[in-house]
């Protein structure tokens, strides 16, 4: 009998080749129970690879329509050569899941992903998209710097460009709010208010806030906490940023902040990100602060939050989703071209709990 992961590659392959495949031909096909076919299709599906539809499965790309793949792939070779140049800011830590879902969607439709790193800089951005261009690239799935003027010049050098870039979680500031790209993003802001809410609904009323330094997605999560706290009529009682996990004095500064917790009576935090989550549970153990009989906590990314001691109540953004979206983005934008409005596409992030926040406050 073949193992799982064999199964599975075998269940891919079939939908690759068909476009939709049977539940029913699958269990002929590889000779196993309607069971086991079920529980391989569970498996795909939640890693983002495969669709449900009635009685049988298919590709998880929205872009094209039923029937449209040769078109698709025709799309490509005529407009881009096939492939779909990405430039992302790190290829560690919550990037990887969002390659992957790029990567599935271009395959899917016949392309190729070529992938270039940089490293939040935006002359390191433009380096990467320039060598892009130089391969004749037509298509770009971008993730650039856009803090400061170096951020806002790099924006609008991207915007003059004549090939189609989709921005991946990133939105222009307002200081361009004319600047025509499409661009795929998940609700930061949104997010941070969920993880207030579920605090409240557990009798929490004096949540904290604590953020990373190095994240760019630290502002759109003091935005959306300043909003819900405000919008809850709950007091505005801590906020701090601290160094990633890891890095010199960063005990230091996670006591500071657990010891002001204490003071001002804070029994519920929302931290971003995982790591620094984690070392803000292992600093409490330090200190004899019960995580969550005395402490709350919320994580914001949930990459590795279930791993934690207790397992982290997480925020999570649908990172395979926003690769795959933006690359449908960029599919549907080669085949339209000018015509097609600019698109800016949301996506809410979803709450998953576990242990660290799941008892309601005392």
């Amino acid at each position: 009998m073949k193992l799982a992961s064999e199964r599975q590659e075998l269940i891919l392959a079939a939908v690759r080749a068909q476009g939709t495949v049977r539940l029913t031909e699958l269990v002929d096909k590889l000779g196993v129970t309607p069971v086991t076919v079920r529980r391989d299709v569970t498996v795909l599906a939640d890693r983002g690879l495969v669709v449900r539809v009635h009685g049988g499965i298919r590709l998880p790309h929205r872009g094209i329509a039923e029937g449209t793949t040769s078109a698709a792939r025709s799309v490509f070779g005529r407009l881009c050569g096939g492939e779909v140049g990405m430039v992302v800011p790190s290829v560690e830590y919550y990037w990887p899941t969002v390659i992957r879902g790029a990567q599935s969607a271009v395959t899917a439709a016949g392309g190729r992903l070529v992938l270039r790193a940089s490293s939040y800089d935006p002359a390191e951005d433009r380096r990467q998209v320039t060598k892009l261009l130089d391969r004749g690239m037509q298509c770009l799935l971008v993730a650039p710097s856009t803090e400061g003027s170096r951020g806002l010049d790099l924006l609008r050098w991207l915007g003059s460009l004549n090939v189609s870039v989709i921005l991946v979680e990133r939105v222009p500031p307002p200081e361009l709010p004319m600047l025509a790209l499409d661009a795929a993003y998940t609700a930061h802001g949104l997010g941070a208010g969920m993880a207030v809410r579920h605090l409240v609904t557990l009798g929490h009323k004096r949540i904290g806030l604590v953020t990373s330094r190095s994240s760019p997605t630290s502002r759109a999560l003091r935005r959306g906490w300043a909003e819900a706290v405000s919008a809850l009529g709950l007091p505005d009682v801590l906020t701090g940023e601290v160094p990633a996990y890891g890095l010199p004095g960063w005990a230091r500064a996670y006591d500071e902040l657990l010891r002001q917790c204490r003071e001002r009576d804070v029994h519920a935090l929302i931290v971003h990100a995982d790591r620094e989550a984690i070392g803000f549970l292992e600093r409490a153990q330090e200190l004899g602060i019960d995580v969550p009989g005395e402490l709350a906590v919320v994580t914001y990314d949930d990459e590795v939050a279930a791993a934690s001691d207790p397992p982290l109540t997480a925020v999570c953004p649908q990172k395979y989703r926003l690769g795959a979206l933006a690359a449908e983005l960029a599919l549907t934008r080669l085949a339209d071209g000018a015509e097609r409005p600019v698109h800016r596409v949301e996506l809410w992030p979803t709450l998953v709990v576990r242990e660290s926040c799941g008892t309601p406050a005392r």
